[in-house]
């Protein structure tokens, strides 16, 4: 990564901080801007599946979080997965629909047509993913990718010092703690590990094709109860009464 590089990227990064220190939202729109693309996002991870999405640019570059969250799918699942860049230049072709046949149709019916996702990792430490998105098909020049990943790197940094963004004004950041709040009482209420209650309660927003927020929203308000799922014995039926 040439020095030259890294001071072009970062006079670009200057430009949406206004002096202030430098911030996951600002990363995202810096990112956007060197890539070309119409928006990105940066989300931490936890796992393979868990995520948490913290920055992005725009309402769309939200939603494409949301769906790789509910959905379990996607470019950014399969960059956490396998620690590289991810790059579906074209949803709506045959591969990606059949790779990807929950997410690639919920993006295409918002306008998102390519989808490129880089984990932020130091080594075998994966933090996070930072996913761009564009309305065209199409994915990144050498040029591009590489002025992005400067901006990937940046990230990571801020990640690992435990950067965290604050709350937004109009009350889209409760987002990440109504889920895990209703994942929590999934738990109680089931009898089961938090990994299974997100895996219901994904389930259950998928569907019944609701935003996986507003489900979680109706558990927390009590207005959803998930049960124990019944036992299954040898012969294929539910135990208990009938």
């Amino acid at each position: 990564m040439s020095e030259e590089r890294t001071f072009r990227v970062w006079t670009r990064i200057s430009e949406y901080t206004n002096g202030e220190p430098v911030t996951l939202a600002h990363l995202a729109a810096a990112a956007a801007a060197v890539a070309g693309v119409d928006g990105a996002a940066v989300a931490i991870t936890a796992g393979p599946t868990a995520r948490q999405p913290i920055a992005a640019t725009d309402a769309v570059a939200e939603r494409v979080e949301e769906w790789h969250l509910a959905f379990g799918e996607g470019p950014a699942v399969a960059a956490t997965a396998g620690g590289g860049p991810v790059i579906a230049v074209d949803l709506e072709s045959p591969p990606a629909l059949a790779r990807w046949p929950a997410f690639a149709p919920a993006a295409l019916t918002a306008g998102v047509r390519a989808v490129i996702a880089l984990p932020l990792q130091v080594g075998a430490i994966r933090v996070g993913v930072l996913t761009l998105y564009r309305r065209r098909a199409g994915g990144l020049t050498a040029d591009e990718l590489a002025d992005v990943l400067v901006v990937a790197d940046t990230a990571c940094v801020l990640l690992l010092d435990g950067a965290d963004p604050p709350d937004k004004p109009d009350g889209r950041s409760d987002h990440n703690a109504v889920v895990h709040q209703a994942t929590g009482m999934i738990l109680v209420q089931a009898g089961i590990s938090a990994e299974a209650a997100f895996v219901r309660l994904r389930a259950y927003a998928y569907a019944h094709d609701r935003r996986l927020s507003d489900v979680a929203r109706d558990v927390v308000a009590r207005r959803l109860r998930f049960h124990p799922e019944p036992h299954i014995n040898t012969e294929g039926r539910p135990d208990g009464p009938t």
